[in-house]
């Protein structure tokens, strides 16, 4: 996989004083019975232009996560969630800004995932992940949802 290492990623964290963009971030399973989910390439002249992605976006001033969630899955990918579960959250710091990366799994949705916003999407198992390019901040994500997999739950373990 050719990314930068994650070194800096924050899990878990507890209390950020730091100014940060807080992204609300989704792990959408393609179905309950198949190990695969959705990522997206990021558009370019956007920052990590043409990397790899879970679906999501910036939170909104006053907005809780899920809000967001909902909001920007709806924008981007057409589906409204109905039921999520939270995952795990990474805080990174890259040169030009810090994250702070809210991610949720996404169990169940309406609607069919179609790409809104004319981004590529992909539906992507463990097996294929190193095929992809992805931002240091989505490393400890994936690698989690890895070991999701070999311990048979598709929540954080």
């Amino acid at each position: 996989m050719p990314n930068t290492a994650a070194d800096g990623a924050i899990v878990n964290p507890g209390h950020i004083d730091e100014d940060h963009l807080h992204v609300a971030a989704a792990i959408v399973w393609e179905s309950p019975d198949q190990r695969r989910f959705l990522i997206a390439r990021r558009p370019r002249g956007k920052h990590l232009e043409d990397l790899w992605e879970l679906p999501g976006g910036k939170l909104e001033a006053g907005e809780s996560v899920v809000d967001a969630l909902q909001r920007e899955l709806e924008e981007e990918i057409g589906i409204v969630p109905t039921e999520v579960a939270p995952f795990m959250r990474v805080y990174y710091r890259y040169p030009e800004r810090n994250v702070l990366l809210d991610t949720w799994v996404v169990e169940a949705y309406r609607g069919e995932v179609s790409a809104r916003e004319r981004q590529e999407l992909c539906w992507v198992g463990s097996d294929s992940l190193d095929e992809f390019s992805f931002p240091p901040a989505d490393l400890p994500i994936l690698d989690a949802i890895k070991c999701s997999w070999t311990t048979g739950t598709r929540r954080h373990p």
